[in-house]
């Protein structure tokens, strides 16, 4: 089942980690509360659309 973190523009695949992972920055006190499932959802999602340029150009 997919996870809202695989449909996130922040989720990328990390070459050193061999994994996916986020890529944005968070501070400790994000990192911790986000880590501890502590939030309901993440502050930063955005779903990544592929095909959002191409909307654009119609």
């Amino acid at each position: 089942m997919e996870t809202r973190c695989e449909s996130c523009e922040f989720y990328d695949w990390d070459e050193y980690e061999d994994a996916y992972v986020c890529t944005m920055r968070l501070d400790e006190d994000e990192m911790v509360q986000f880590l501890s499932r502590r939030t309901a959802s993440c502050p930063y999602y955005r779903y990544y659309d592929e095909y959002k340029s191409v909307h654009k150009q119609i």
